[in-house]
């Protein structure tokens, strides 16, 4: 309770120290016209409602992040662009570079929050989570984050949706692109290239890019290729298809884990492809039909270390192979009269895994067997409905979604928001929604190591409560706030021994029940002698009802000072900090802000050209910040590269 406290306190002071700057700055026509600017009222957001709209009418909790703010983040992975977002939580496995990481959203697990890229869901079928470190952050126009369920639109995402929006194909004859390339300690690079321009009718996005490090910590690694391309051809007017493809390979050495006599490796394949039609069929009437197909493999192998846990150090010890196909469609028809913006669409899809799982001579010794293969599937389709409705001031958006799967059966998800303009910059929000998670196939009929299926688990449902509002308070100071209260209920829960003679393997249960409440604050303030400043809070109470009630509270808080002279300098200083409320067994340490400052300067400047160099100080004071003692996180460590433009 103390930590929280002096996190609230600490958080309080930002505040009032902003409001103390704002107030004592001038007010001029040219400052007031930047203001109106750094206040995009009309931007628009396409997670929502699955068709674009402006974010002021989203009644949705949303965090939009643009390829401008990753660029001055320095940012080399998707998770080290998310701890950034307020009420995002982020934990990384030992936070090196390319390092694998789990997303939480307001308290989420892991498996309820749904990653999208280019409308591809990106989540693993047999656990649920997301392997973000495969994803470019190169090709990333911006990233839409809704924090709560948004299942009306997207069906299985109790939690939230990340929605990583990629670059857009070019619109002129003569090419544009952009050529980066960074080195760092532990001989860490990241080179990529992108351009995009027009072949005759046709618009081109081309991208290719590589990571590799020796690792800023012992024993670790990090490689990654990476390739994209997206093609837009207009047919007639008002016809267009678009094609996109990817594939990313990262291999990864975690490190070791002395405390569990292992270490080990991990290696990710992932390809997709989409083939999108778009069709202005009136001025009020749109039709988008797209097919996707995507592939992801992954490969987790660990072996013995050697502490003295086990019997046969440098030997197998598990090596885990998960092979995933999903193919896929969507369609969707909108509407937009008077005061209506009516989107009608289903989705479609059908994913077949492979899981195999070797064992070592320990794992077996403990009677595991020698090797176990299983073969699963999902077939779903969903059909869903939302209308925005404009009324002056307000905007109402009702929607609904019915899903359905061959494993867990159907799902309802209606939800309803408003949106109210109260005077000329301030915006009140409040949403209802139900949401809901399939669980994973290796819940329900893949099983695992030790683990046996449970056919007969039903999806975890929620009923979510938010409010919030935004506004500039005062002439230069903006505050958006929000609160929420999720109530989720069949919370799957794994109990140990519980499939009984002869395998005593454990089983997942639909039997708890998670409240989690809390507040998200953030804080900003426009350019002023060339200085801004951003922060922001997210407080999470979570209480579980399981056989006995048990509680955490988590926090997070970032902060960003940023220079821009807007001729030739630009500096930015972040720090982030979160507090997990971990056990003492984890040996885990997280009570201190992570700072880092980048540092970014143009060299080169022409009609066509635009070159700037950067350093990047990572971890400036050597703070700690790990959830478990064998993943430490680096110390400080520096970077340096380029960036053309052309």
């Amino acid at each position: 309770m103390i930590t929280i406290v002096r996190g609230l306190f600490f958080i309080s002071l930002i505040v009032n120290l902003l409001f103390y700057a704002s107030s004592a700055l001038a007010q001029s026509e040219e400052e007031m016209r930047i203001l109106r600017m750094f206040y995009k009222e009309d931007e628009l957001v396409l997670a929502p409602t699955r068709t674009p709209k402006p974010l002021s009418q989203a009644a949705e909790n949303i965090t939009v992040i643009t390829a401008k703010d990753i660029e001055e983040m320095n940012a080399h992975t998707v998770a080290e662009i998310l701890e950034r977002a307020t009420g995002v939580f982020v934990e990384f496995f030992g936070q090196d570079f390319g390092s694998a990481a789990t997303l939480y959203i307001q308290g989420s697990d892991n498996r309820h929050v749904l990653v999208l890229l280019d409308g591809v869901p990106y989540n693993f079928m047999n656990d649920g989570n997301a392997v973000t470190n495969s994803i470019p952050v190169g090709i990333i126009k911006r990233i839409e984050i809704i924090k709560g369920p948004a299942s009306s639109s997207w069906g299985s995402s109790l939690g939230g949706v990340i929605n990583i929006v990629t670059k857009d194909a070019g619109n002129n004859s003569k090419p544009a692109g952009l050529i980066s390339a960074s080195y760092g300690e532990g001989n860490t690079r990241d080179y990529s290239a992108g351009i995009s321009g027009k072949a005759g009718d046709a618009g081109y996005y081309l991208y290719a890019g590589r990571q590799d490090s020796d690792g800023l910590r012992y024993n670790r690694y990090f490689e990654r290729d990476s390739i994209y391309a997206k093609l837009n051809i207009p047919v007639s007017s008002g016809i267009t298809f678009t094609f996109t493809m990817g594939y990313n390979e990262p291999h990864i050495n975690h490190g070791d884990i002395p405390s569990y006599d292992l270490t080990g490796t991990g290696i990710t394949r992932a390809f997709f492809t989409t083939a999108s039609l778009t069709a202005e069929i009136t001025e009020e009437l749109g039709l988008e039909a797209t097919f996707y197909r995507f592939k992801q493999k992954f490969v987790q192998g660990t072996e013995v270390l050697g502490t003295g846990i086990y019997d046969y150090p440098g030997s197998l010890f598990q090596n885990s192979i998960f092979d995933e196909k999903t193919t896929g469609g969507s369609g969707k028809l909108v509407l937009s009269h008077d005061v209506h913006t009516i989107v009608l669409g289903t989705d479609i899809s059908h994913g077949s895994l492979n899981q195999r799982i070797e064992t070592g001579q320990d794992l077996q010794s403990l009677g595991a067997p020698e090797i176990s293969e299983s073969d699963s599937g999902i077939k779903k389709w969903a059909v869903f409905a939302n209308d925005t409705i404009t009324l002056g001031n307000l905007s109402i958006t009702p929607g609904i979604r019915y899903d359905r799967n061959n494993v867990t059966g159907s799902f309802t998800s209606p939800s309803i928001g408003a949106t109210y303009r109260l005077g000329r910059h301030t915006i009140l929000r409040a949403s209802v929604a139900k949401g809901f998670t399939s669980p994973p196939l290796v819940f329900t009929s893949g099983g695992g190591l030790f683990i046996d299926p449970n056919p007969d688990l039903r999806p975890e449902k929620v009923w979510s409560y938010q409010a919030g509002a935004e506004s500039w308070m005062s002439d230069y100071l903006r505050v958006k706030a929000a609160v929420f209260h999720h109530d989720m209920k069949d919370a799957i829960i794994k109990e140990l021994y519980a499939a009984g003679p002869p395998t005593y393997n454990d089983l997942y249960f639909n039997k708890g029940k998670i409240k989690r409440d809390g507040v998200e604050l953030d804080v900003e303030t426009v350019s002023f002698h060339n200085i801004s400043l951003k922060t922001g809070f997210a407080y999470v109470h979570k209480r579980l009802y399981f056989e006995e009630a048990t509680s955490e509270d988590n926090y997070a808080c970032n902060i960003a000072v940023r220079y821009d002279d807007n001729r030739s300098l630009s500096a930015q200083l972040a720090g982030n900090y979160i507090w997990w409320d971990r056990m003492e067994e984890d040996m885990a340490k997280y009570d201190t802000f992570i700072w880092d400052i980048n540092l970014n300067k143009k060299f080169y400047s022409t009609d066509r050209i635009n070159g700037r160099i950067f350093l990047t100080v990572h971890n400036i004071f050597n703070g700690s910040h790990y959830t478990f003692g064998d993943r430490k996180n680096p110390g400080r460590w520096m970077e340096a590269g380029f960036r053309l433009r052309f």
